[in-house]
C-alpha cells in the first residue's frame, strides 16, 4: 500500500505542479493551498462523491483537507495521494446506468461501444418525466447506436418545481425553472470530452418530445454546441424566438396525428400553479429555420414510403429536413437509423 501511495503522490505532484520530490519543494501551508485548490474547483464532481459517503459538505470537506496539511505534511501526502486514486477510479467507473457522472449542475449516463476512441456520439435529451438512467435502460435503442459506433450520452433533467417530475428549462414563459439547462449541457459536453475523449466536433443533438424542445432552444440559441440537431415530437414554445443565431444542420421528425404535440400547436394550463403555457406551430418553426439557412419557402426533395414523409429544403447554408410520420407521440420505427444516416451524410 505504500508504494501506491508513494506512486499516487508523486502521479498527483507531476500532473498538477509539474515537478519532483513534493517534500522537497512544497511546505505544508503550500500544499494544503494546492489541494483545496483542485478540490474547489476542476474536481468538483470528486469532492462531491466524498462529502456524499462522509456526509460532508464539498467546502467543509476541503477545510478539513486544509487544516491536515497545516498540521501535517505527511498525512497532507496520504489524502492527496488518495485524492488522486479516488479520482482515477471515478473518472473510469461513473457513466452507467446506475452510476452517474456528476457536474456542477447536475448529472448524465454515457455508454460508450467496444473500440470506441473519440468516435462520435449522441447526446440525446429524454422526455417530460424521465432521466438519463432510463433512456440507458432502453437496450434497444442503446445497441442501435452501438452497432453503428456512437457513444451515447443522457444527461438528467431537474423537477419544475418542488416535487414536480423532471423537465427541461425550456423557453416558454415559466420563469422559475431551477437550472439554466443550456448552461448544463455546456458543462456535459465538456466533463464529457475531458473524460471520456469525446471529440466535441462528432457530436448530435437529439430529443424527444420537451427533450426535442429543448434540442430547438439549443439550436436556435447556441448553435455550436453540437455538428446537427435531430429533435423530434417537440418544437418552440411560445413565445417563438424572432430569429436564430446562425444555421444549423436539423432534421425535425414528427408523427402527423401527435395529440400531446400537435404540428399546429396548444396551449396547456396548470391549475395548482395558475399558469399557461403555449406550444407553437410547428411549420412556423420550420419557417423561422428556413430563414436561419437561407432556404427556399418550398421543400426540393419529397420522399414517400411506408407511412414516412420527407421533406428537404437545399439551404444556402447547414440542412432541413423534416420527417413526419403516420403515428401520434412517438417515433417511427427505423427512427435511429434514418438520423444516424443523415448525420453521415452531412459531410458529403
Amino acid at each position: 500500500m505504500g508504494s501506491k501511495l508513494s506512486w499516487a503522490a508523486n502521479s498527483f505532484n507531476d500532473r498538477y505542479t509539474g515537478q519532483s520530490g513534493l517534500s522537497e519543494h512544497w511546505g505544508s501551508k503550500e500544499l494544503s493551498a494546492l489541494l483545496y485548490a483542485r478540490m474547489a474547483n476542476s474536481n468538483f464532481h470528486l469532492v462531491h462523491h466524498f462529502s456524499a459517503s462522509l456526509l460532508i459538505a464539498p467546502k467543509e470537506l476541503g477545510r478539513m483537507t486544509a487544516r491536515s496539511c497545516q498540521n501535517s505534511l505527511r498525512q497532507c501526502l496520504l489524502l492527496m495521494a488518495l485524492f488522486f486514486l479516488a479520482g482515477q477510479t471515478l473518472a473510469q467507473d461513473c457513466g452507467s446506468k446506475n452510476v452517474p457522472c456528476l457536474v456542477e449542475a447536475g448529472e448524465y449516463h454515457i455508454a460508450i461501444p467496444a473500440e470506441w476512441e473519440n468516435g462520435p456520439t449522441v447526446v440525446h435529451l429524454h422526455g417530460y418525466g424521465s432521466s438519463g438512467a432510463k433512456v440507458l435502460g432502453n437496450a434497444g435503442f442503446v445497441n442501435q447506436l452501438a452497432s453503428r459506433g456512437y457513444a451515447l450520452i443522457a444527461p438528467t433533467a431537474l423537477p419544475w418545481h418542488d416535487g414536480k417530475p423532471n423537465d427541461w428549462s425550456v423557453r416558454d414563459g415559466w420563469q422559475i425553472y431551477p437550472r439554466r439547462d443550456l448552461i448544463f449541457l455546456q458543462e456535459v459536453i465538456s466533463d464529457a470530452v475531458n473524460r471520456f475523449g469525446v471529440s466535441p466536433d462528432q457530436i448530435l443533438l437529439t430529443g424527444f418530445s420537451r427533450g426535442g424542445s429543448m434540442v430547438w432552444d439549443v439550436a436556435c440559441h447556441s448553435p455550436n454546441l453540437a455538428l446537427a440537431y435531430a429533435p423530434a415530437a417537440g418544437g418552440f414554445w411560445m413565445p417563438m424566438p424572432e430569429k436564430c443565431s446562425a444555421p444549423v444542420n436539423l432534421l425535425h421528425t414528427h408523427g402527423f396525428t401527435d395529440p400531446m404535440v400537435p404540428l399546429e400547436g396548444r396551449s396547456w394550463h396548470n391549475d395548482e400553479v395558475q399558469f399557461t403555457i403555449s406550444q407553437a406551430d410547428i411549420w412556423e418553426g420550420l419557417q423561422l429555420w428556413r430563414n436561419a439557412n437561407t432556404c427556399p419557402s418550398n421543400a426540393t426533395e419529397h420522399e414517400i414510403s411506408d407511412g414516412i414523409w420527407r421533406k428537404e429544403w437545399k439551404c444556402e447554408y447547414g440542412s432541413l429536413e423534416l420527417i413526419l410520420h403516420k403515428g401520434g407521440h412517438g417515433l417511427p420505427k427505423g427512427w435511429a437509423t434514418m438520423v444516424l444516416d443523415w448525420f453521415e451524410q452531412l459531410g458529403h
